[in-house]
């Protein structure tokens, strides 16, 4: 379950991720006018501690769909500035540093995990003045995989930051998807996206 908060945003994800975006050299463009949130869902962190969301931004009517996975943490996560989309101020949990999730092992650990084991998206609950409120999600994902439980990806040895992103873990290799195609899953294994109007769409590969 991921508990959201309806919370004051500075800046808002899409202004960072405005910023971010050019600067990438897998980014098929090279300004960013108009970012757009397409559609977007929640994994939880079985510890409570890292914010994970998968989202979909588009630039323009006619700009690429591109998955950012990000994280949102409480204090800088070591050795990985690289991966820092930026800082923002939340209304609420004060100071976040957001992530590219590609280089979080928080992730990478879930995402295995979600892959594996068929798993699917958090439920969403926003704090309300009346108590929490469950609301649907813009996008739903799914593992293809049917395992009872995952063994753990383990520790994380080298990300080569591309389209798609090659996460390298000491368990598992994950190809996880830039600019969006409907190009079918090339992995035995994958998490697969859908939201309204769109056919679904493989978002990560894991081998």
């Amino acid at each position: 379950m991921a508990t959201l908060h309806q919370a004051t945003l500075t800046p808002t994800k899409l202004e960072l991720l405005s910023a971010w975006l050019p600067g990438r050299h897998w980014y098929p463009q090279e300004a960013v006018a108009g970012l757009d949130r397409v559609a977007g869902c929640r994994f939880d962190d079985p510890a409570g501690e890292v914010g994970i969301e998968l989202l979909v931004v588009r630039a323009g009517k006619d700009g690429p769909l591109v998955h950012v996975p990000m994280t949102y943490r409480g204090a800088p996560l070591e050795d990985a500035d690289f991966y820092l989309i930026g800082t923002m101020e939340h209304s609420v949990l004060g100071r976040r540093w957001v992530y590219d999730a590609v280089g979080d092992p928080v992730f990478i650990e879930v995402l295995t995990s979600a892959i594996r084991t068929g798993g699917h998206q958090a439920e969403e609950f926003v704090e309300t003045e009346n108590g929490p409120q469950q609301r649907e999600p813009s996008m739903t994902v799914r593992g293809t995989g049917s395992a009872e439980s995952s063994a753990p990806a383990g520790r994380l040895v080298r990300v080569e930051d591309g389209d798609p992103a090659v996460v390298v873990a000491e368990a598992a290799r994950l190809d996880v998807r830039r600019v969006l195609t409907l190009v079918p899953a090339e992995g035995p294994l994958a998490l697969v996206g859908a939201w309204a109007g769109q056919t679904p769409t493989v978002l990560a590969d894991l081998y």
